[in-house]
């Protein structure tokens, strides 16, 4: 696994590594819309019955799959984001949390982020759905803006990317949820001031503070958070 240093508060370190065997890594993607005037996120509930944050209003994600790894990308990231991503990652680590991001958003939601185009050769698993919308996924101007490893002691833990794109770059009616799958109920728009009325996860309401400091400062980010916890440690980083 490729290791690069990360800055904490103007100082370099470099973490230890991490137990891949108990983390899943995962994507994350957090949908705007009306940025200019009436900010908007995408968000939806899980169920009662849910293994990992039950009840909670969260954004689409899930974790990388195998098939991710062969998804076309027409283009990728930014140049700075995908340098970001890269840090304290394997490199080829990062093309599967890109596609896994988009394929999540379309699960859950419906919604695809992608270009009108054919794909050539076998579809991977888990994607037949997508390809056969006509489209290619597209990670045009998404950016890569969080990091967090759940905490020791969670049912489930995960290396989740979060990754914050437009809904102008979504294909078709931002308010057809009908292709969703059921693992998020009451979808839904929800004002980014308000987002705190609803049962957030902690990290959740993290994320949420630092999209909205991005309204007023603008994008890409000069920093991208990471909370960074291991068994034995938890540490806020700053990837620069």
């Amino acid at each position: 696994m490729g290791e690069k240093n990360a800055r904490v508060r103007g100082q370099e370190l470099t973490p230890p590594s991490i137990d891949k065997t108990k983390i899943r890594d995962a994507a994350t993607v957090i949908v705007m819309r009306d940025a200019d005037h009436a900010p908007k996120v995408l968000m939806g509930q899980r169920g009662a019955k849910a293994a990992f944050m039950p009840n909670m209003f969260v954004f689409p994600g899930g974790a990388v799959d195998a098939g991710d790894a062969q998804v076309p990308l027409h283009p990728s990231l930014p140049e700075a984001c995908m340098r970001r991503l890269q840090q304290q990652s394997d490199p080829d680590l990062t093309h599967r949390l890109i596609s896994a991001a988009i394929r999540e958003l379309w699960e859950e939601t419906g919604l695809t982020l992608g270009a009108p185009g054919q794909w050539h050769g076998p579809v991977p698993e888990g994607w037949e759905g997508f390809a056969q919308s006509g489209h290619l996924p597209s990670a045009q101007d998404m950016h890569f803006i969080f990091r967090a490893i759940t905490p020791p002691g969670r049912p489930r833990r995960f290396d989740a990317r979060f990754f914050l794109v437009d809904a102008a770059r979504i294909s078709g009616d931002l308010d057809d949820f009908s292709g969703a799958e059921d693992e998020l109920s009451h979808l839904q728009w929800v004002p980014i001031h308000e987002a705190r009325q609803f049962n957030l996860p902690f990290i959740t309401e993290v994320v949420l503070a630092e999209v909205m400091g991005m309204l007023k400062t603008g994008l890409p980010p000069k920093s991208v958070p990471f909370f960074r916890n291991t068994d034995t440690r938890s540490e806020f980083l700053r990837i620069s």
